[in-house]
């Protein structure tokens, strides 16, 4: 049975690309694919697919430049980057490229499957693209908030851990379980790392961040987002 998810599949490496569009359509996800920058741009902005698998090095147009022009021409579905591993994940976060989520090259089919099932569980399927707390709207997609009229770019990173909390609200969800779902199988990921992260959406989130009302630290335990205050 067809899904009524299209995904574009943006990738120069014929062998990778044939893989995933194979592995796709085997999962019965509607497929189209593009070789290089300008044609993906192209592809997308006619096809409108609800998520795009968008390689970081392309000919003629590098995906960070096709992301960006997609989103200037106001396509606001989920692009989720394919990275090297060699690459810099906050060298990424540092760009406000409007890309929704990364995977990290070589990738298991598998994850990535179960990535993109996630996506079409909590976004495509989702009419409602904006989720709100307080006084601020939370766009996952482009990861970026909107406060009183002003817009606060999340990096990926950041994007996730909101994400997660909103899936969660009012739930006590330990520190060792955000760094799975954030970082996934990434061993050199600790603590600190993960606090490093909650301090810094603090700031952006939060009125007064040396008293959250929203992320709340649940002593000994972990975190808690409460959405209304």
């Amino acid at each position: 049975m067809q899904k009524n998810t299209k995904i574009a599949v943006i990738e120069d490496d014929e062998n990778l690309r044939f893989l995933v569009v194979h592995r796709l359509e085997s999962e019965h996800y509607q497929v189209i694919q593009a070789a290089n920058g300008k044609d993906a741009e192209t592809l997308i902005l006619e096809q409108k697919p609800d998520i795009v698998l968008l390689d970081w090095m392309l000919p003629e147009r590098q995906g960070s430049e096709v992301c960006a022009n997609l989103r200037k021409a106001g396509f606001n579905n989920l692009i989720i980057m394919m990275t090297a591993k060699s690459q810099d994940v906050d060298k990424i976060d540092a760009y406000s490229f409007g890309v929704s989520d990364y995977i990290t090259k070589p990738f298991n089919m598998d994850v990535l499957i179960a990535m993109i099932e996630n996506k079409v569980k909590f976004f495509v399927n989702n009419a409602n693209d904006s989720l709100h707390f307080g006084n601020t709207e939370h766009h996952p997609n482009t990861h970026s908030l909107i406060r009183d009229g002003k817009k606060i770019e999340l990096t990926i990173l950041e994007n996730r851990i909101l994400l997660y909390f909103l899936q969660n609200i009012d739930r006590v969800i330990s520190r060792d379980e955000l760094m799975q779902v954030v970082w996934g199988y990434s061993s050199n990921v600790n603590t600190r790392t993960l606090d490093m992260h909650i301090v810094r959406l603090r700031k952006k989130i939060e009125h007064n961040p040396d008293k959250p009302l929203h992320l709340q630290t649940v002593r000994g335990m972990g975190y808690k987002f409460v959405a209304e205050t």
